[in-house]
C-alpha cells in the first residue's frame, strides 16, 4: 500500500509503498476512503510534540470500509462504512483518562495511509447522511469539542455560550453541537470573514478579539455566559472571568497562544467560576456526539479536500490557520 510517511522532523512527508497492515485478535483492516487533518499533525511535522518516532504514518481522523478481520472480530463488521475514534486506552474513570491513553497517528500507525489497523472497539458505523470526506472530519475535533462543552460545560437549551477563536476544526464543532443544543452562542476571531461564517452556521454575532474593546463589545452583545470554550489561552483568557455570568465555566482544550495569564481570582472565587481543562474524549463521548449529529443531521464544516497523496503539501497550511472547518483528504 501506499502512504504519507514522516521520516524526520521539519522534513516533506514522503509518498512511499509500506507494508499493508495485518490485523490481530480483536483488530481489523481498513481500507481508507477520506482521512483530516488536524492541528496535532501539524504540531508533530514540525517536531514540536511529545513522544515523537520516526518514521510515522500521522493522521487521527479517518473513515473507511472494513476489509479484513482479525481473530474474535464479530464478522458483522465485515465491509461496514465507519468512522473511527482515535482516543484510546482510556482507562477506567469516565472524569480523566489513564496512564496508557493515545491517541491514533503517534505512536500508532495513522490514516494519512490507503490502509489503516485498528482495534474493533473504536469502530462506529459512519453516518449514512453524509459523505466519506464529512465522515472523516469530525472524529478528533468534534469529539474535543463535544466533552468540552457537554462533559465539562454541562451545556444545556437556553445557556450562553462562547466560542473563542472559532473556525478551526475543534471551535467549529463546538459552535455546531451548542447551535444544536439550542444554545445562545457567540464567537471571537482575528477575521471578519469567520465571523460571517459561525454567524450563517448559526452564531448570533461575533466580534474581532484583535479589537482593544473585544471583552467589553462582547458583553454588551451577550449580557454575559454561562460558557466559555477555549482552546488558545494566552492574553485574552484574562478576561474570561469578567465574561461569565456567577457560576460559568470556562473550558480549554489548547494552548497554542501561550499560558495562562495572571487573572483576578477574587472573581473566580466570588461568581463560583470554573476553568476546566479537558483532552479528547471516551468511547461513550463519541457515541453521544453521533447520536446528537443524527438527530439533528449536523454536517460537518470543511474547508478543502485534497488528494490523500498530498497531506505533506497540506500540512503547511496549518501553519497560519486560514481555513474554516477542515482540511481533508481523500482516495
Amino acid at each position: 500500500m501506499k502512504a504519507n510517511v514522516l521520516e524526520a522532523p521539519d522534513k516533506p512527508m514522503v509518498w512511499k509503498d509500506v507494508e499493508i497492515p495485518t490485523p490481530g485478535p480483536g483488530e481489523v483492516l481498513v481500507k481508507i476512503k477520506a482521512a483530516a487533518l488536524n492541528r496535532r499533525d501539524y504540531w508533530i511535522s514540525i517536531g514540536k510534540y511529545a513522544g515523537l518516532k520516526y518514521p510515522s504514518i500521522l493522521g487521527s481522523d479517518g473513515a473507511g470500509i472494513v476489509t479484513q478481520l482479525g481473530e474474535g472480530v464479530d464478522p458483522a463488521w465485515l465491509n461496514k462504512e465507519v468512522v473511527i475514534n482515535a482516543s484510546h486506552n482510556w482507562g477506567d474513570s469516565e472524569d480523566f483518562q489513564g496512564k496508557d491513553f493515545k491517541i491514533m497517528g503517534l505512536p500508532d500507525e495513522g490514516t494519512f495511509a490507503e490502509y489503516l489497523k485498528i482495534s474493533a472497539q473504536y469502530l462506529f458505523e459512519k453516518p449514512a447522511y453524509i459523505t466519506w470526506e464529512q465522515a472523516a472530519a469530525f472524529p478528533l475535533a468534534g469529539l474535543t469539542a463535544y466533552r468540552a462543552l457537554t462533559v465539562k460545560g454541562r451545556a444545556k437549551k437556553g445557556d450562553t455560550v462562547l466560542i473563542s477563536g472559532v473556525g478551526g476544526g475543534a471551535g467549529t464543532f463546538a459552535l455546531q453541537w451548542a447551535v444544536a443544543l439550542g444554545c445562545r452562542v457567540f464567537v471571537t476571531s482575528g477575521s471578519g470573514d469567520k465571523i460571517e461564517r459561525a454567524k450563517q452556521l448559526g452564531a448570533l454575532a461575533g466580534v474581532n478579539y484583535k479589537a482593544q474593546d473585544w471583552a467589553e463589545e462582547l458583553q454588551h452583545l451577550s449580557g454575559g455566559f454561562d460558557i466559555i470554550i477555549d482552546s488558545a489561552l494566552g492574553e485574552g483568557f484574562a478576561k474570561f472571568p469578567d465574561l461569565c455570568k456567577a457560576g460559568g465555566r470556562i473550558v480549554f482544550f489548547g494552548g497554542t497562544a501561550g499560558d495562562i495569564p495572571a487573572i483576578n481570582g477574587r472573581k473566580v472565587f466570588w461568581k463560583q467560576l470554573q476553568i476546566l481543562g479537558t483532552t479528547m474524549g471516551t468511547n461513550a463521548d463519541f457515541e453521544a456526539m453521533l447520536k446528537l449529529m443524527d438527530e439533528h443531521k449536523i454536517v460537518p464544516v470543511i474547508d478543502e479536500v485534497h488528494p490523500l497523496h498530498s497531506a505533506g503539501e497540506v500540512i503547511q497550511k496549518m501553519a497560519s490557520s486560514p481555513q474554516f472547518g477542515k482540511l481533508v483528504l481523500t482516495v
